[in-house]
This record gives C-alpha cells, sequence and structure tokens, in this order.
C-alpha cells in the first residue's frame, strides 16, 4: 500500500512549504548534507527530502525534529525555555475549559417561526 493522499488547505500548503524551506535553507547554511541532517535528525534521507519539498506525508515529530536540529525556530521562537514556558501555558489554558463539547438538543416547537 502507498502513500495516502493529504489534499491541504492552501494555508497548510504554504506553511509546509515555508517550513521546508526554511530547513533546507539552515542546512545549507551550516554546510550539511541532506544525508548529514538526515543522520542528525535520525530520519531517512528520503524522508529528510520530503519534508524539505513540503510534502505532507511525513509525521510532525520528525518534521520538527529535523527543524529543530537545523536550528529553525518554531512557532518564531529561538529559546527552548521560552518554548516550554508556552507549553505549560497552554497546558495551564487547556485545564481551565472543558474536555468535551456537547451540543443541547434544541427543541425547534419552542421557537416561533
Amino acid at each position: 500500500m502507498g502513500r495516502q493522499r493529504i489534499d491541504m488547505q492552501p494555508a497548510a500548503r504554504d506553511a509546509a512549504l515555508v517550513l521546508g524551506q526554511q530547513i533546507q535553507l539552515a542546512r545549507r547554511e551550516r554546510n550539511w548534507t541532506a544525508e548529514e541532517l538526515a543522520t542528525r535528525a535520525g530520519i531517512t534521507v528520503n524522508t529528510l527530502s520530503r519534508i524539505e519539498a513540503g510534502m505532507p506525508t511525513s509525521s510532525i515529530g520528525n518534521v520538527f525534529n529535523a527543524a529543530v536540529t537545523a536550528g529553525v525556530p518554531l512557532f518564531g521562537i529561538d529559546d527552548p525555555a521560552t518554548l516550554a514556558r508556552i507549553r505549560r501555558t497552554g497546558e495551564e489554558r487547556l485545564a481551565l475549559v472543558p474536555s468535551r463539547v456537547r451540543h443541547r438538543k434544541v427543541d425547534n416547537a419552542d421557537y416561533d417561526f
């Protein structure tokens, strides 16, 4: 069975392409070959090639590992401690909202149209 085709929204497609370009640019600025970055990131050269091409078939973990290894800031944040603080803030905010979304049934007989 081959890879599943993933239809991406235009903004998501652009984001994948931009991140792939940033990874490739960072790799080239460090004078690393694709094989060197792939080895450092723990992925195959083929996976790195797909990531750099902005293909949506790679796991987000592999994409983020390649980005971090190459030195690409994630979400515009260079400092790992800042990223960890933002993660903790998100966890705190998520703890304050309901874990499920439930829609109440509305009886149309209660409304005059």
